[in-house]
């Protein structure tokens, strides 16, 4: 702030300054000057008024005002010279005040003199030095950006890493190799020059590099690839040679690299001039990789959620050798991700981590740390010394679907709606052999949904079947089949259901070859754009008549989803009512309470059973 504004401030300075010593520099002199005998003459005949005596200096000031100067002899007192000239002093005569003239006087009088030569200096001096501090920010361009963390700063350690069981021993080998590298020397090994870390968003890909630095004890550079390109051509391969420059002279270290791809896109397919900048930076990291010889130390690790778009010369052996994936976990791996984050925090008896894991399938590392965290704050702002089991489970509900939205006002007809949804959701999902157990059903509104019912798989699921697909279709389409049989109408609530099932239906015949008129094909090609990373259009490699064959086949498939979604509500419409108007009272049931409900005799049942016997 004070940098932005400092000349702003020192023109203010200059500014009061200059009034300060304006105000306080001595009176301009009378350009008219006599002797002092003229002066002793008119005192005696009384036309002087009044006499100002500063130093041998007399100001003289007539009753006329006409204004005069003189000089006295050094050492004279100008009023015992005018005594003895017989000039009367006090009220009928002149009025002589004597003011010596001080230091103080002196130095503001030469301060006011060169006060222009002082402002002029300082502004120049002020504007070289901003000038000097722009040329040495236009040359740290070129320095690298990369933050530097020394083994003692780097505190976190594999243990402190859960869930990537495979991944950990893949880079154990690098922590022994930078513990001990003459172990492999001895051997003729040669570690990787580079490790790629390769998996979606959140599934722990930094942290398992700072923790190989934590294990090393070595130093580790940090920077993502977005740091290296600038709008200035050239700047982006200079900061890679300074950033390796640093490596070399600290080895053993690591580098790491965040979101390479943001640099280590596929070359040749720019759209333009402005993509040579990060061509230029790409070739420069090729070269500085290979460039390594076997007694520098130094290992490379790279993260990235799209090792498709990566350019090939950068994953051949020799720059990044090892491709280490680091995928969802499983359930195993959820639990130990639980149990890295609730410790220090105190959790009730009735918390089972297991349970929390079966509950999250698809969960990334990222999403639990989230998890354990709005857990704690749910219970902080109840109050609570400790984290209970509901604050879990509602922590859960707000990372899949959002916060509660209970201030939201609805009539009771479209409450009524979305508890006959929700409860065809989970009546179709319980009557169904190849579906996920119901968990929660509720009608609160969280986020952008008006309800919502929530499977929990018993197992996690890598491959999924033919009837599988078929079954979560129909349970996609069950809220919208409740509302045609109930109310005789469709709302715009079934929107997200039919996108859902319109996806699954297209997946399952143009990827999947799980249609029988078209056979095990796969249709069409995606093409996206390199530098975005979007998927752009579809190169169609199929006919009109196929085309018209692939959308008959969604087609069946949706509406042989509806069909069963109709026959299982149909012939369980009273569970439906009965579901329905529970939620209407409850507005959210699950684990056990939503089980007996599932179970409990609906008044259909009692009455078949009165009218047989």
């Amino acid at each position: 702030m004070w940098r932005r504004n400092s000349f702003l401030y020192l023109l203010i300075l200059g500014v009061i300054a200059g009034t300060f010593f304006f105000l306080l520099a001595p009176p301009a002199q009378p350009s008219q000057n006599v002797d002092i005998s003229t002066v002793v003459e008119w005192a005696r005949q009384g036309q002087v008024d009044k006499i100002e005596v500063q130093g041998d200096t007399l100001a003289l000031t007539t009753k006329t005002g006409e204004k005069y100067t003189s000089r006295k002899e050094s050492g004279t007192s100008l009023q015992e010279l005018l005594t003895a000239s017989g000039v009367k002093m006090g009220a009928d005569g002149a009025k002589v005040v004597v003011r010596e003239q001080s230091q103080f006087g002196i130095v503001s009088t030469i301060l006011f003199n060169f006060l222009p030569i002082i402002v002029i200096g300082a502004l120049l001096l002020f504007m070289m030095r901003q000038a000097q501090g722009t040329n040495n920010q236009a040359l740290s361009f070129g320095k690298s950006r990369a933050r530097m963390f020394t083994g003692n700063k780097t505190t976190v350690t594999f243990s402190d890493v859960a869930g990537v069981q495979e991944a950990k021993q893949e880079l154990e080998e690098v922590v022994e190799f930078l513990k001990f590298p003459e172990k492999f020397h001895a051997l003729g090994a040669r570690i990787p020059r580079g490790v790629l870390l390769v998996g979606p968003p959140g599934t722990g890909k930094t942290l398992l590099s700072r923790a190989v630095a934590g294990e090393a004890g070595v130093p580790f550079f940090s920077i993502s690839g977005s740091e290296f390109v600038e709008m200035f051509v050239g700047v982006g391969a200079s900061r890679v040679r300074d950033l390796f420059d640093q490596a070399k002279r600290n080895a053993p270290c690591i580098v790491f690299v965040d979101e390479i791809d943001a640099v280590g896109r596929q070359r040749g397919a720019g759209l333009g001039g402005s993509h040579d900048e990060r061509e230029q930076t790409l070739n420069q990291i090729l070269v500085e990789m290979d460039g390594f010889d076997t007694s520098t130390n130094v290992i490379v690790i790279a993260a990235t959620n799209r090792p498709d778009i990566l350019d090939p010369a950068l994953l051949r052996p020799g720059r990044f050798d090892r491709h280490v994936v680091l995928d969802r976990p499983d359930i195993n791996g959820r639990k130990g991700i639980l149990e890295v984050h609730v410790k220090g925090k105190p959790l009730e008896p009735n918390v089972n981590l297991e349970v929390l894991a079966k509950q999250t399938p698809g969960f990334t590392g990222a999403d639990l740390a989230n998890l354990v965290n709005e857990a704690a704050i749910l219970a902080a702002r109840r109050n609570k010394q400790s984290i209970d089991e509901s604050e879990l489970e509602e922590a859960i509900d707000r990372v899949i679907a959002g916060p509660e939205r209970k201030s939201r006002i609805i009539s009771e007809k479209e409450k009524a709606i979305t508890a006959y949804h929700e409860a065809g959701h989970a009546l179709v999902a319980r009557r169904l052999k190849n579906t996920d157990p119901v968990h929660k059903i509720s009608i609160v509104a969280r986020g952008m949904m008006g309800g919502y019912t929530r499977l929990l798989p018993t197992e996690d699921r890598y491959f999924w079947t033919r009837s599988q697909f078929k079954d979560s279709l129909a349970v996609a389409l069950g809220g919208l089949t409740a509302e045609e049989l109930v109310f005789d109408e469709r709302t715009t609530g079934a929107e997200s259901d039919i996108e859902h099932a319109t996806k699954i239906a297209r997946k399952m015949v143009m990827q999947f070859g799980m249609s029988d008129r078209l056979g095990p094909r796969a249709f069409g090609r995606k093409e996206e754009l390199i530098f975005l990373g979007r998927e752009i259009s579809e190169q169609r490699n199929y006919s009109e008549k196929v085309a018209e064959e692939i959308d008959g086949e969604i087609h069946d498939l949706i509406e042989s989803a509806h069909q069963v979604a109709k026959d299982v509500l149909g012939e369980n419409r009273a569970k439906l009512v009965q579901i329905a108007e529970r939620l209407v009272q409850e507005e959210s049931m699950e684990g056990a309470a939503l089980e007996e409900l599932f179970n409990s005799p609906t008044p259909v049942d009692e009455f078949t059973a009165v009218s047989s016997s």
